[in-house]
């Protein structure tokens, strides 16, 4: 019996603890992955290819992933998308123990695994949207940040812990042991499908169509553009971050990776604030003023910054504060979003958000060589610049952290000066809001024809009382929207 399984936060919580195995399980592979891709070729450009595998099929995947998950059961898809990857690692394991893995069979493996990731993604987002209420979605969010960061953290020192104890097919075949414990919890949990309000199309038109339901709602869209924007600033960051700690401390990479380990210990601290918290009540608060402390205190830090403590501090905020500001955005869509459109929705969303990142990186490696390095030593930037990042090695890029930053801290800030995306929340109907208006709307019109028939019937005293019926219910109704509209109001 669906009553008898876990359901609620219980049953989300179940999920997440199989999720967050399945993570681990996850980051251990890569990170060996990683080690074994660089033993065997020693260039670095084979790992990014390995990466390049696993991301593209996930944005070239996502608008078909969110029509069949709108269609299918949300759960099935969760299942069905962690026994695909799963039977990969499987398959890489047999390679090793049987035969000899070659470099091509990662690349095919990433592509495969990174297609069902596709379909994981938005199946997870829209199945929390129905087994939780709008309050909890905040929390939910900062539960899987943490969740997130733990991973993140723990999965490189397991994963280089037993690599050289247990070997590649030892760490996969844990992976695999994982992927059993997250199909394990889904199994058990009561994921409930949402009430179909919306009318689909065909296959074709439900390709297109999260494009259109954002595009036609401009709060949707300011958010996305907003997001869209930050996202593609932050990414130049990310680029050059390793490259700039290195070119300034000569190739230090114990710093390097202290730095970046006290940022996961910032994403945790995040993430367990708002699992804890649940965010600000005004979730736009989160999203844009997130946005503008991220690209002053994270972004920006790090440009100034010429040294570990300046450069940890930047690090930790940058990762403190990413939970917030993401789980503050997905808060508001699980909320405006109806669910039975949330898997096409959230695809697009992410098929958006993933564009930025190569797009990003292929532009600042190059900006940062040709331009932003000579520009900064003996170039045209260095004297306007020089007090603010220094010269030398890694000057130039420091400052595209600060320029990007800057832009960034505009783009938060200027959210605020368009009343579609500050007062979302306000203008978009919650979900439930949504989905009851449509339901009493297909009542009325079930009830109105059903009595236009009775009225066009011979009269008997049945009929009477049931035309009576019909039309206390059709008050009741009425009653119903006008709550709602108070509600709303």
């Amino acid at each position: 019996m669906t009553s008898k399984r876990p359901a609620g936060m219980r049953g989300f919580i179940i999920v997440m603890i199989g999720q967050v195995v399945s993570l681990l399980g996850t980051g251990m592979t890569n990170f060996a992955i990683g080690v074994w891709i660089y033993q065997e070729t020693g260039e670095a450009s084979a790992f990014t290819w390995a990466m390049v595998a696993f991301f593209a099929p996930s944005v070239l995947f996502s608008p078909i992933a969110g029509v069949i998950v709108d269609r299918a059961n949300r759960r099935l898809v969760m299942i069905v998308s962690d026994l695909i990857a799963g039977f990969v690692t499987i398959a890489w394991v047999g390679l090793l123990v049987f035969a000899d893995l070659q470099l091509w069979q990662i690349y095919i493996g990433n592509f495969i695994a990174g297609a069902a990731n596709a379909f994981q993604f938005p199946a997870y987002s829209a199945a929390i949207s129905v087994m939780l209420p709008k309050e909890q979605y905040g929390r939910a969010a900062g539960m899987q940040s943490l969740a997130q960061a733990a991973s993140g953290i723990l999965a490189p020192v397991f994963g280089g812990a037993l690599l050289g104890v247990i070997g590649l097919s030892g760490i996969m075949a844990i992976d695999v042991v994982t992927f059993v414990f997250a199909v394990g919890a889904l199994l058990i949990v009561f994921i409930p499908q949402p009430e179909a309000i919306t009318k689909r199309g065909n296959f074709w038109q439900d390709l297109v169509y999260g494009f259109e339901y954002i595009f036609k709602r401009p709060s949707l869209l300011g958010l996305q553009l907003v997001f869209f924007s930050i996202n593609f600033l932050a990414m130049f960051g990310i680029a050059v971050m390793v490259p700039m700690i290195l070119a300034r401390t000569n190739n230090n990479e114990l710093l390097l990776g202290s730095v970046q380990s006290i940022g996961a210990f910032g994403g945790v601290a995040g993430g367990l604030l708002l699992s804890i918290w649940g965010g600000p009540k005004r979730k736009v608060h989160g999203v844009l003023l997130g946005m503008f402390a991220i690209s002053v205190f994270g972004q920006m830090l790090m440009g100034v910054a010429q040294g570990l403590l300046i450069w940890a501090a930047a690090s930790f905020f940058s990762q403190f504060i990413l939970p917030i500001l993401n789980g503050s955005n997905q808060a508001i869509w699980q909320a405006k979003v109806t669910p039975d459109v949330q898997g096409r929705v959230f695809s697009v969303r992410r098929l958006i958000a993933q564009i930025t990142a190569p797009v990003a990186v292929a532009i600042a490696g190059p900006l940062a060589d040709n331009f932003f390095e000579p520009a900064m030593n003996g170039g045209v930037l260095e004297p306007m610049f020089s007090r603010l990042v220094g010269t030398g090695p890694g000057s130039g890029m420091a400052l595209m952290f600060i320029l990007f930053g800057s832009i960034g801290a505009a783009v938060g800030l200027g959210g605020y000066l368009f009343p579609a995306v500050r007062n979302a929340e306000d203008i978009l109907p919650d979900h439930e809001v949504v989905t009851k208006t449509a339901v009493l709307e297909q009542r009325v019109q079930a009830l109105t024809e059903k009595r236009r028939q009775l009225k066009q019937a011979p009269g008997t005293g049945d009929t009477a009382a049931e035309l009576q019926s019909i039309s206390r219910e059709l008050r009741q109704i009425g009653t119903e929207y006008q709550q709602i509209a108070w509600k709303k109001g």
